[in-house]
């Protein structure tokens, strides 16, 4: 098993671009289930859960491949393999975003058989609002040993109100309701980029979407949906994590392909701990300065602070003077990366849905275990400013969201390596 080390005190110089969405790519590539003829999808990032979503979609039936200018290329052949309606375990267990076929199965097939979904420990993520609103559309569900059981003779529009923001679930709907008879609409909807990436890419597909990044969406149904050429959004999270590389690293970097309006909480926040922002088209220059300031972060909705940002704003404020406190209000259990950082040196007192972290001069390199996805991205941004040598274990996490994380910040400057172990 692979671990990076991280030699730390290095400061960032340079460019590096940014990939294309990880939660854009995994529910559009879903949705291709949907569509007659090939789609060809630019800009998906070669990480693991890409490779586990196209392992599902093969199992489904479909042919997916890489083509020779990176984009992918997936068909679902008409009248083929409409038997195969499951996503078994041992795939679907590997990451949470895979529940996303849910919806295009049971629209396209009327039948589905989708395993409870795995991916990072971060806490409760029930899928009951997935549940409620494909019953809504007419689907008949149960849940038996670890399975998502549905079936549909006919999906109808009907008016969906969720109770709490679902992405993958507001995803399910969606993509249920495109071929379903009548209208739907989704009160409450989810916001995110993510989400208006998939909206547009049925659309391109023929769908008639409106509301797109409102709280209420309208979708009409049609008959049939058709290949196409799409290329997707900029991984805002990716984006975000290389932002506070510059700045924990006091350095002086320039993200190309990167989106400041799906940017706007945590630029926003960045700026009020002293870094010094600066957007330009799709460029985003960030340099750092010699003192940050403490301040308080709270996990929201879009276009609140995302959650899958919390770990890196934590390593940077390790190091901030003053005291900071992190209010997670989307996966109140999400702090395990905080007693790795304090194996680091840092002064962090986790208070049930919160963290109340101190300041100090710097952190300290030491061995440290990877969790989850964001916060193995957290721990590899303290190693970067840490005095001494960082060994970071069980980086498979990491693998599953950043492509080649070691190599992109070495580009820019920084002491760091994978090895095998």
């Amino acid at each position: 098993m692979d671990k990076i080390v991280v030699e730390g005190g290095n400061r960032l110089e340079g460019s590096v671009r940014i990939n294309g969405a990880k939660n854009a790519a995994l529910p559009i590539m879903a949705a291709c289930l949907l569509l007659h003829g090939p789609s060809r999808i630019k800009g998906i990032p070669d990480i693991i859960d890409i490779r586990t979503q196209s392992e599902i979609l093969r199992n489904l039936g479909g042919d997916v491949k890489k083509a020779e200018d990176g984009a992918l290329e997936i068909i679902f052949r008409d009248g083929e393999n409409d038997d195969k309606f499951t996503a078994p375990y041992e795939l679907v267990r590997k990451m949470r975003a895979s529940i996303c076929v849910l919806g295009p199965l049971l629209s396209k097939r009327r039948r589905a058989k989708v395993s409870y979904p795995g991916g990072c420990v971060i806490g409760q993520r029930p899928i009951d609002l997935h549940i409620k609103g494909l019953a809504a559309l007419g689907a008949q569900i149960e849940t038996t040993e670890g399975y998502i059981n549905a079936t549909a003779d006919k999906l109808k529009g009907a008016h969906i109100s969720f109770t709490g923001k679902t992405v993958l679930g507001t995803c399910n709907v969606l993509t249920a309701a495109v071929l379903a008879e009548g209208t739907t609409t989704i009160e409450y909807a989810a916001c995110e980029p993510e989400v208006q990436d998939l909206a547009n890419f049925l659309n391109k597909a023929g769908a008639r979407i409106t509301g797109i990044g409102e709280n209420k969406m309208t979708v009409e149904g049609v008959q049939k949906l058709y290949g196409v050429d799409y290329e997707i959004i900029p991984d805002r999270i990716e984006a975000g994590t290389f932002m506070i590389a510059g700045a924990i690293t006091r350095g002086d970097i320039t993200l190309e392909n990167a989106r400041q309006e799906h940017l706007g909480a945590v630029i926003d926040k960045l700026r009020e701990i002293g870094v010094e922002i600066t957007p330009s088209g799709n460029t985003i220059r960030v340099k750092g300065c010699d003192l940050y300031h403490a301040v308080d972060v709270m996990t929201l909705p879009y276009p609140g602070m995302p959650t899958d940002m919390q770990a890196q704003f934590m390593a940077l404020l390790c190091i901030a003077e003053g005291k900071s406190i992190i209010s997670e209000k989307i996966f109140p259990d999400r702090f395990i990366h905080a007693a790795e950082l304090r194996r680091m040196g840092a002064d962090i007192r986790v208070d049930g849905p919160s963290a109340i972290i101190r300041g100090i001069p710097f952190l300290s390199g030491t061995e440290v275990m990877v969790s989850d996805l964001r916060a193995g991205a957290g721990l590899v941004l303290a190693g970067l400013v840490a005095k001494g040598t960082t060994q970071i274990h069980r980086i498979y996490h990491l693998d599953r969201g950043y492509e080649r994380i070691a190599e992109r910040l070495s580009s820019l400057g920084a002491d760091i390596k994978r090895i095998g172990e």
